[in-house]
């Protein structure tokens, strides 16, 4: 069966902190602070890994639903459109 046009834009997506797992999901598009800039993340995005600082993370889920997180810094890395990014707090 074929992919819709949906399917085909997505990421799987992962926010943890020490505590407990605050978002999981498909997503279409993650905003980041990074260390060294503010950055995204769409669909096929080159491997990453990079350290965050503090500063809003943004998450657009596949409905176009928005999420924001106060983060206080942490990591992500993204391989193969899996997502995994580890915050202080959230």
């Amino acid at each position: 069966m074929p992919l819709t046009k949906n399917e085909l834009e997505l990421m799987f997506l992962e926010i943890i902190t020490p505590e407990k797992k605050i978002f999981e999901g498909e997503v279409k598009q993650v905003g980041l602070p990074g260390s060294k800039g503010a950055f995204a993340i769409l669909k096929d995005h080159a491997p990453i890994i990079s350290t965050l600082s503090k500063g809003v993370l943004k998450v657009v889920e596949e409905n176009g639903y928005e999420h924001s997180f106060e983060v206080n810094g942490g990591v992500i890395e993204n391989k193969a459109n899996k997502i995994i990014v580890l915050v202080e707090t959230a």
